[in-house]
């Protein structure tokens, strides 16, 4: 009897939207599958850490900024596919931050980072509904 392969399970993320003023902190990812994309610092959820933690933990990862951690503002599916079938399916979560200290030094997966406002923002190479969601994270200021 031949036994199914298992099926890949989505990937579960956080994302840390930080906001101080009208700026927003994005980094500029240096792996796959956004290298060179602008998004927001955050990576997997590790077992028993909650979404907050991981984005907390991330944001210090990756910029060595400090922030406090608010509300859920959303989640994203990405999913990718080629030829061959699913690639990857990540369910982002992004988590709203307001800075408290720290000037952002790229790290881990990090290339760059920088602050932008909502009309830098729009002229950036970026991944997936970063846009979208700044404009949220502005809205709730």
């Amino acid at each position: 009897m031949n036994t199914p392969a298992p099926r890949p399970l989505p990937i579960a993320a956080a994302l840390a939207v930080v906001v101080r003023g009208e700026r927003l902190l994005l980094v500029r990812r240096s792996h796959r599958p956004d290298a060179g994309k602008w998004g927001f610092p955050g990576g997997k959820i590790e077992p028993g850490e909650s979404v907050v933690a991981a984005a907390l933990r991330e944001l210090a990862e990756e910029t060595g900024v400090s922030a406090e951690a608010g509300d859920v503002l959303t989640a994203l599916d990405v999913i990718r596919r080629d030829e061959a079938g699913l690639l990857h399916h990540y369910i982002l979560i992004a988590v709203f931050c307001r800075w408290l200290s720290g000037e952002a030094v790229a790290a881990d997966d990090a290339e760059e980072t920088g602050w932008f406002d909502l009309g830098e923002i729009r002229h950036l190479s970026r991944s997936t509904d970063v846009e979208r969601v700044a404009a949220m994270a502005l809205a709730r200021g």
